[in-house]
């Protein structure tokens, strides 16, 4: 099913938008069939309710759609796309009761009911079509559908499928399809080209390790998203248990969002020169694998003791962000599915971030919220440095004592970026079904960042 809006001037019905304390106010204003269907049927205007209302020739002219309570909505997001995924097929077009300021989000969210992950088994997306409400920027709403349906089949493959160079095959469309430039460098050449911390993580596997680089744009803020490509992490000699590894064909989250990111800004024609870095690995066990105790020196130059080779994506990440401070960039962006200390703080739903830029850090608040891509700040506490500095290297990839471990990966790559810096540690996964969002890889932060990055930019 399309992700995008059916055109204005299709034959469309009528669908209100009814909160629970509207609902009486709404049926005095009906002619008193309408007004028995609807009680009859046991419609209250709660999230999740859609009602058509049948004509004389019993065929929906009409429906509505539970928006709840400004309550029950603060525990929701997308509760107009619980209403979509139950009305019947056919062409909708909003009468009243959206408030415009959450359009926007409402809009996406009804798109995104038409998403499913059908590479392997047919699916059955909702039917229900939406034309534009008025006021909405429907192309922008259409790319970010865009961008997140492409984010979702990402993280949705297994890595079987999603290995390094399906992940470069991937970069490369995107690139094709905007007018950017895609290049890698894969395999030894990673080591002639000093990126010798991607090689070591990646050189047990079968797939050749590689840097995926994309570019777009000559003038404008210089922005480069860098994104945790781990296409499937095993734990590496560290071996993690079954049940831990059950999710990680998603370990290259970080990546899928990135470019979900990367295709909102070029589909949208941001005034900006863009670079993506991606370092795509699978994190395998062999012969030749990374070993705990193993001393890496990193593209800048620092050295890093291996204690666990399972914290391996902040080794990949510290050179792609070394490269990208030599760029001179306006603002470096780094998203990856890093640590379950994220999890443990925030949970599957929220995308902790960090800044060191106040400004940046309320841009992005506040545009989360207008998104409904709910991100939280987490601190670049420097009293935690020590625990990153083991006694015979200049940094340690696993300190110990189970504390604050989000923020001491976090710490750990800043070491490797001077430029202005905000890193994300996602979950990119929907734990269970939600309306507009499947089970399965999701985006984490990104709408929020299309809308936060004409501040934080200046454009």
């Amino acid at each position: 099913m399309p992700l995008s809006f059916v055109p204005a001037d299709a034959d469309a019905l009528p669908l209100h938008v009814i909160e629970q304390a509207a609902l009486e106010g709404w049926l005095q204003d009906q002619p008193a069939p309408v007004a028995a269907w609807v009680k009859a049927s046991g419609f209250t205007g709660a999230i999740g309710q859609a009602l058509p209302i049948p004509g004389e020739a019993g065929a929906p002219v009409m429906a509505l759609a539970g928006y709840g309570s400004a309550q029950t909505r603060a525990r929701k997001r997308f509760v107009l796309a619980a209403a979509a995924e139950k009305l019947p097929e056919g062409i909708w077009r909003i009468a009243s009761g959206l408030p415009a300021a959450q359009a926007e989000a409402e809009c996406f969210g009804w798109l995104m009911t038409g998403y499913a992950f059908d590479r392997y088994k047919g699916q059955s997306p909702a039917k229900a079509r939406l034309v534009a409400p008025a006021g909405v920027d429907a192309p922008r709403i259409e790319a970010m559908a865009a961008a997140e349906a492409l984010t979702r089949d990402l993280i949705n493959t297994p890595a079987q499928d999603m290995g390094p160079d399906a992940l470069q095959a991937a970069v490369e469309a995107l690139a094709d399809e905007f007018g950017a430039t895609c290049t890698a460098i894969v395999g030894d050449d990673l080591l002639s080209h000093d990126f010798p911390m991607i090689h070591a993580v990646g050189r047990a596997a079968a797939r050749a390790p590689r840097l995926i680089e994309l570019r777009r744009g000559e003038s404008g803020p210089k922005l480069t998203l860098v994104g945790k490509g781990v296409c499937f992490d095993t734990g590496g000699l560290n071996l993690k248990p079954g049940n831990s590894m059950a999710l990680m064909k998603k370990d290259m989250g970080g990546a899928a969002n990135v470019l979900g990111l990367a295709r909102m800004i070029m589909a949208l024609d941001l005034p900006v020169q863009l670079r993506v870095l991606i370092p795509a690995v699978e994190n395998a066990v062999s012969g030749n694998a990374l070993r705990p105790g193993d001393i890496l020196t990193s593209r800048k130059g620092l050295t890093v003791e291996i204690n666990n080779t399972d914290a391996e994506g902040r080794l990949v990440l510290a050179d792609a962000l070394a490269l990208a401070d030599e760029g001179e960039p306006d603002l470096v962006i780094s998203m990856a599915t890093l640590t379950g200390a994220a999890r443990v703080a925030v949970g599957p739903d929220l995308a902790p971030f960090y800044s060191d830029d106040d400004s940046a850090a309320q841009a992005l608040a506040e545009a989360a919220a207008g998104a409904a891509d709910p991100v939280w700040r987490m601190p670049f506490h420097p009293p935690y440095e020590e625990m990153i500095e083991p006694g015979i290297a200049d940094l340690d990839n696993a300190p110990g004592g189970g504390f604050a471990g989000s923020i001491t990966a976090a710490l750990f790559l800043r070491r490797f970026v001077d430029a202005r810096y905000m890193h994300f540690d996602i979950y990119g996964w929907q734990p269970v079904k939600a309306p507009g969002r499947p089970k399965g890889g999701v985006g984490q932060g990104p709408r929020a960042l299309l809308a936060a990055l004409p501040r934080m930019l200046n454009l």
